[in-house]
């Protein structure tokens, strides 16, 4: 099945409406990423997440290192008789915890971000979070300590309430540590996201779309836009000229800001124009389409993009 849409063809115009990261909106910023969380799942994102991750194990390291020294020192006027070995058991086992535990307060973090009218919620969910840290906490570097303790046959007995109140003390300066640093680790993120934007053109509805290609920018008209396409972290935009330009972002973030101008998603890695869209042709019977574009360009239609075959399959 062919079906020819004429030029003078005007179709209806699908809006994506773009979703606020909670980052996003802490710093007062409209983010136009439409599906995901905090973490993305590009290369860059992941890469960026494992060096945080290092050095923020590489501060534990040292601070459990120093603590565990501090200890010892003062050991030797307190405890004289305690084994060298202890004050790094403790110190060691309780920055292990913490670092396995990080990844909760982040997941707590998205649950309940800070920003305006959303205080309330960011004190609840965290103090409580902060209890059920310091309990995981404490009850996993009780049971390592244990562990430990056994292998070098000896017995490790934790202090009652007491002190479990002083380790809640520490956790709760601890939690928050964590928390802030994830906060700059997640606006360190965002501010490496390009910005997509679009400005007046000369003309009635000739709006502007700045394509950054390296240290480029190619101020191209909407309407010259043919299709965007994903490219590992680029988008690739075709133009109705013939010319491919490459620009670091997402297509998430460009369909955002171009669905207002008739712009449709087909499939989950190429964004058209639906005033570039020349031929519909069916393949076989798996119910996907191939879209013939201006400028030569050959697009796919999911058959998961269902809404956007019946727009195009729909007459004005």
């Amino acid at each position: 099945m062919t079906i020819n849409l004429g030029r003078e063809m005007s179709l209806h115009r699908a809006s994506q409406p773009a979703g606020d990261e909670w980052i996003s909106a802490w710093y007062g910023r409209r983010s136009a990423v439409t599906n995901g969380g905090l973490w993305e799942t590009s290369s860059e994102r992941i890469r960026i997440g494992r060096a945080a991750y290092l050095g923020f194990a590489l501060f534990v390291l040292a601070a459990t290192t120093f603590d565990a020294l501090n200890t010892l020192h003062w050991a030797h006027v307190f405890w004289p008789h305690l084994a060298a070995w202890k004050p790094f058991v403790w110190a060691y086992t309780s920055g292990a915890t913490s670092l396995v535990l990080a990844p909760l307060v982040a997941l707590l973090l998205t649950i309940a971000p800070p920003g305006r009218g959303k205080w309330g919620r960011f004190a609840l969910v965290h103090g409580l979070g902060t209890v059920a840290y310091c309990l995981m906490h404490v009850g996993s570097f009780i049971l390592l300590r244990k562990l430990a303790y056994a292998v070098l046959g000896q017995h490790y007995q934790y202090g009652g309430l007491a002190d479990l109140l002083s380790e809640y003390r520490k956790d709760l300066l601890g939690y928050f540590i964590i928390l802030t640093f994830i906060a700059l680790v997640a606006r360190l993120i965002a501010d490496r996201k390009p910005t997509v934007a679009l400005s007046p053109g000369p003309g009635a509805g000739a709006a502007i779309f700045d394509i950054r290609e390296g240290a480029r920018v190619i101020r191209a008209r909407v309407s010259d836009i043919v299709a965007a396409a994903a490219a590992g972290n680029y988008v690739e935009f075709h133009l109705a000229d013939g010319r491919r330009l490459l620009m670091r972002t997402t297509l998430a973030r460009v369909a955002a800001v171009l669905a207002p101008h008739g712009f449709v998603r087909t499939h989950r890695s190429w964004l058209v124009n639906t005033a570039c869209v020349r031929v519909l042709k069916a393949e076989g019977g798996s119910g996907d389409h191939r879209l013939e574009l201006d400028g030569g360009v050959n697009a796919p239609l999911s058959r998961r993009f269902s809404q956007t075959l019946d727009r195009l399959r729909r007459p004005a």
